[in-house]
């Protein structure tokens, strides 16, 4: 089989099936946090009493950035030929749940989600672990061979890595980075249509 016929696709959300408008350096700065790490890296480090005022604020400003979501590019296509296609998807983000509902219905995506199908960093533990993509492979009754990864950022690609499913790397400035560590590449995911001509 072909990867590009695979059942089961898991997406990261923001920057892989919504534009990147996240400015995450400055959200480290307006939190106080390191510029070098993670934002999730850096709160697992602090007290509880430390860190739940800036959970509260990073939740507020993924809760605005939410309503400004815009699908990417061939986002729609996409998924309109997996949905024709009878293939089950599902996305996997550092965000939280709530505020993946809320990114999805802005850009439109949303009808395309099965809730049980959206997992935020509320519910599992956050790429790079591999908990998310292992969760929906139970959930589908899937095998990490039939499933694939797309996602913009490394965690994306590392995570898909640990569970061994077929990582897809989205760049859309065409750096790529992390190429190393992905199957395939593409610069937005309409250079992924050609392929569902043929599932």
């Amino acid at each position: 089989m072909k990867w590009y016929r695979y059942p089961f696709w898991v997406f990261d959300m923001d920057g892989t099936l919504t534009h990147s408008i996240h400015d995450f350096q400055a959200i480290k700065r307006e939190l106080g946090l390191p510029l070098e790490q993670g934002i999730l890296e850096s709160l697992k480090h602090l007290s509880d009493n430390e860190a739940k005022p800036i959970h509260q604020r990073l939740e507020a400003i993924e809760w605005e950035l939410a309503g400004q979501a815009v699908a990417a590019d061939g986002a729609v296509e996409l998924l309109t030929a997996l949905h024709r296609a009878g293939a089950k998807v599902g996305v996997l983000t550092r965000n939280t749940k709530v505020n993946a509902r809320r990114t999805l219905e802005t850009a439109g995506l949303a009808d395309f989600f099965p809730e049980p199908h959206i997992l935020g960093r509320d519910q599992i533990k956050p790429k790079p672990d591999p908990e998310g993509l292992c969760h929906l492979l139970s959930l589908w009754e899937a095998e990490p061979a039939q499933t694939v990864m797309v996602g913009d950022f490394k965690f994306d690609l590392e995570a898909a890595r640990s569970a061994g499913v077929f990582a897809v790397y989205v760049d859309p400035g065409g750096h790529f980075p992390f190429l190393e560590l992905a199957d395939f590449s593409a610069r937005s995911l309409s250079e992924l249509l050609p392929f569902k001509v043929n599932l």
